[in-house]
């Protein structure tokens, strides 16, 4: 383990500070937006869905230029959006659908073809028709920001330890048919260019069940939260529970 976690590693008391935490860096990121269009990558799990409802808790939903912001996911379930386990139907119901006006904005993963590979292509053609071109520039960042979280395994978005997605390093989004984890779905993930193509990463982790995974990331193992290396900057925000025993 370690006696001192990196300095791209923030400590919150729990996980509602966390998403607190994760509320200000969003507002922040969206602020200096060097763009007209912000590109922001999505991701399920109990604290971005805490993290969505304080978006627009107060008023603060006003402070997002709803019209200049487009919506992604980094992964989805291979499941209708109206299934209780899909990403993207989660962040509609906590956050997108009471946005104040209304949206034209967001790329849901296409779900209506009959299989994952074929959504994946779907999905990649979205972003490339987005992005404006067929290659990813350093220079010019897909994403203004891409939210993670980290699985126990030390997985994230759909890229699990031992996943041939790991080694795809052209296509932007591929098909993962053996979930590495329950729900044991077909996937569809974007992969690390994709991901790495990023002003700012923000990963959330909060719970004494990440704990493990943490530390064998921040000590530089080979999973697949440690392999996320941006452009941009890179932090962690979590919590006291998933933070390292002998961190300080």
């Amino acid at each position: 383990m370690m006696a001192t976690l990196p300095e791209n590693v923030h400590v919150f008391d729990n996980g509602e500070a966390v998403a607190q935490a994760a509320a200000a860096a969003f507002r922040d990121i969206i602020a200096s937006s060097p763009g007209d269009r912000i590109a922001v990558c999505l991701s399920g799990g109990s604290t971005p869905k805490r993290l969505y409802k304080l978006l627009l808790d107060k008023g603060n939903g006003r402070r997002i230029p709803w019209d200049r912001v487009h919506w992604f996911w980094g992964d989805e379930r291979f499941v209708p959006m109206r299934d209780e386990r899909s990403n993207a139907g989660m962040a509609w119901g906590a956050f997108l659908a009471h946005a104040p006006e209304p949206l034209d904005s967001v790329h849901v993963v296409p779900l209506t073809s009959n299989s994952a590979a074929h959504s994946a292509e779907l999905y990649e053609d979205e972003l490339k028709l987005f992005y404006g071109a067929d290659q990813l520039d350093p220079a010019r960042p897909l994403f203004d920001l891409v939210l993670l979280g980290l699985g126990e395994d030390g997985h994230t978005a759909s890229l699990f330890p031992g996943s041939p997605a790991l080694k795809e390093r052209e296509r932007w989004v591929t098909s993962v048919e053996e979930a590495g984890q329950a729900p044991f779905v077909p996937r569809v993930t974007l992969t690390l260019p994709a991901l790495e193509s990023a002003r700012e990463v923000l990963f959330l982790v909060s719970g004494a069940a990440k704990r493990t995974a943490l530390a064998r990331v921040l000590a530089g193992e080979e999973l697949p939260a440690a392999r996320v290396q941006p452009t941009g900057r890179l932090r962690w925000l979590v919590d006291r529970a998933a933070a390292p025993e002998d961190a300080s």
